[in-house]
């Protein structure tokens, strides 16, 4: 906990690995073959615990008591907010994973623009040191490494990046992109529905009211609320997942949302997925992060956000020669009375 509030703004790291394509169970299960115990041992250094789970044919989702943990065979994301130090899993996660028969090939870490950042604690006192710490506990292999901070009209609002890939290319895929919602002041009205009142129906009981499970009536949603106020999602639909975290609290409320997505579905869904989950907050600020090897996708978030009222007020774009490229915009609504 912050002092002067929580940190809503989530750390996001991505790491990608490979194995031997003729190994069955690298294909097939790969990091899912990785107990409970060893997953809560690396939580435990990044200091959150799971508090809900579920999974399917394709990965396992986790809600953490700070945000979420998706496991796939050859990919592992986890995002944290609160003062965690999400960084410090890549060391034991890599060993983990070797000792599977995998090896890292890919490296990803995003974030906003902390609303607290003298609370954070190392290594994520600023951007600069993430960045050496990350470079300190990647492999040689990952040669193709730039770090980049994306910038706003509200310097509140910048998107840092990092991104490392070796150069065999097994990392991020074509069609695949990655949509990271950062929504800020929130309506008073539609936040206080995201305080406890229930018992242990509650999640499911606000998952309904606030509209959150018409986002995609398609996901699995595995929910949790938080006392006495706060609230996680993970929604899985096959393949793919979206999740959602909630800080509702007076003068520093916070909402994410985040999925992903292919570039061959409608791109009409673009769109209403994004006006659904930002019309559950209605909040003063957003800002979108899409990382995407095609144009189409961060063309459509405009589309998504002026029908509610939200005027585009920046817009930058940074190449990555293994993720994509990432285009970062913010919008804020009119000023309220």
């Amino acid at each position: 906990m912050a002092v002067s509030g929580f940190e809503g703004f989530e750390k996001r790291l991505e790491l990608h690995f490979f194995g031997d394509d003729n190994d069955p169970t690298v294909t097939t299960m790969g990091l899912r073959l990785l107990d409970f115990e060893s997953l809560e041992n690396v939580l435990r250094v990044v200091q959150c615990t799971v508090v809900s789970a579920v999974g399917n044919h394709f990965f396992d989702a986790y809600v953490l008591s700070e945000s979420s943990l998706f496991v796939y065979p050859t990919k592992i994301i986890i995002k944290t907010c609160g003062t965690t130090q999400l960084l410090k899993s890549i060391r034991p996660l890599i060993h983990l994973a070797k000792n599977l028969g995998l090896t890292i090939c890919g490296c990803r870490y995003t974030r906003g623009t902390f609303i607290f950042p003298k609370s954070q604690p190392f290594p994520h006192i600023n951007f600069k040191q993430e960045v050496i710490y990350i470079e300190e506990n990647l492999p040689n292999n990952l040669c193709f490494r730039k770090a980049s901070v994306m910038p706003s009209k509200n310097p509140s609002y910048s998107w840092h990046v990092f991104s490392s890939a070796s150069d065999n290319g097994v990392h991020f895929s074509d069609g695949e992109f990655t949509v990271e919602v950062c929504m800020t002041e929130l309506d008073r009205v539609l936040a206080r529905k995201f305080f406890k009142t229930g018992g242990d129906s509650a999640a499911k009981e606000m998952t309904d009211l606030t509209g959150i499970g018409n986002i995609n009536p398609r996901a699995l949603i595995c929910d949790f609320v938080f006392d006495p106020c706060g609230y996680s999602m993970n929604g899985v639909d096959g393949d793919r997942y979206s999740t959602i975290h909630v800080t509702p609290e007076d003068g520093f409320s916070y909402a994410s949302f985040e999925y992903v997505g292919s570039v061959y579905d409608d791109q009409d869904d673009i769109v209403e997925t994004l006006k659904k989950a930002v019309q559950v907050f209605k909040p003063a600020t957003v800002s979108v992060s899409t990382t995407s090897h095609r144009r189409e996708v961060w063309t459509r978030v405009a589309h998504a956000m002026e029908p509610l009222g939200l005027k585009c007020r920046s817009f930058a774009m940074d190449e990555f020669s293994t993720a994509g490229t990432v285009v970062f915009q913010t919008f804020t609504a009119a000023r309220r009375k």
